[in-house]
């Protein structure tokens, strides 16, 4: 007699939405989980997308896996909660970004060919300028996402933007907006000096017109403004540590120090990383 044969073993996938499906369990899963919704969840998924981009920067391939298990984790538990809502489910997300992706890309899974990358390019944005136009989204700035974080979003606007023909076509004139920003930023600060002081709805106002154009700068560059940030943010970080060091050296605290101190351990520091950067690159 035939011995049945043995199931087949669990894919990963099904075991995380199983454990997912036990934590929402009313009865016997996790308070915390059940009481959770699509908002509060959110700024969780955004932090985890973050963290990936961490991992990446670093260079930190094991910690990339399971920063992408923890991002994972977020499209699980709003899944689950959209199939408890009966909206749809986790299949359903995945069906969709596969009917998405090959829809998009006629010239590997149908007959159309492209000249060359730009051809291709065009195509895909004819083909999400469709998308938007089913579901109603019409404006050339249509559908860019307001939960964006905001230099993102100043990059995606300024893009749209310049698809239909608004933009410089030379880097000279953001640079002079820059500087025109800036000088407009000078005069609202200014204005404080004065006996009615600032209004802090202007300042805010020209500050954000100068990030605008600072971004729109990055835009012309080619350089990604979040990333260059988050790149300054990391060397600022570790300057700092490094001026704390030498005035620990020196029997002295951040707090206990003038600002002329401060500055002078700033600039050792950057001068023992220029010279590490120098050794370094002898030895390589």
């Amino acid at each position: 007699m035939d011995r049945p044969a043995p199931p087949p073993p669990e894919r990963d996938i099904d075991r995380l939405l199983a454990i997912m499906a036990r934590l929402r369990d009313p009865e016997r899963g996790c308070p915390w989980d059940v009481a959770q919704d699509f908002g509060t969840i959110a700024p969780y998924t955004i932090e985890e997308a973050y963290e990936v981009a961490d991992a990446i920067e670093r260079g930190d391939m094991a910690g990339l896996r399971d920063e992408l298990g923890d991002l994972l984790l977020q499209v699980v538990f709003h899944s689950r909660m959209a199939e408890e809502a009966r909206l749809f489910d986790f299949e359903a997300v995945a069906a969709a970004i596969s009917d998405k992706m090959v829809s998009r890309h006629p010239h590997v899974f149908g007959d159309d060919a492209f000249e060359d990358e730009a051809a291709q390019k065009a195509d895909w944005e004819a083909r999400k300028a469709a998308e938007r136009a089913a579901k109603g989204e019409t404006g050339a700035l249509a559908g860019v996402a307001r939960g964006l974080p905001a230099l993102l979003r100043a990059v995606k606007l300024q893009k749209r933007a310049a698809r239909v023909g608004f933009d410089w076509a030379e880097t000279a004139p953001v640079v002079a907006k820059i500087e025109e920003e800036l000088g407009e930023l000078r005069q609202e600060i200014a204005a404080g000096a004065s006996p009615e002081g600032a209004d802090p709805a202007r300042l805010q106002d020209e500050l954000g017109d100068l990030l605008f154009a600072v971004v729109n700068l990055a835009r012309h560059l080619k350089v990604d403004p979040e990333a260059a940030l988050r790149h300054t943010n990391t060397k600022f970080e570790r300057r700092f540590q490094a001026v704390e060091q030498i005035l620990d050296e020196q029997g002295k605290m951040p707090a206990s120090s003038s600002l002329d101190e401060m500055e002078a351990a700033w600039q050792t520091a950057k001068r023992r990383e220029r010279r590490d950067a120098r050794d370094s690159d002898r030895k390589d």
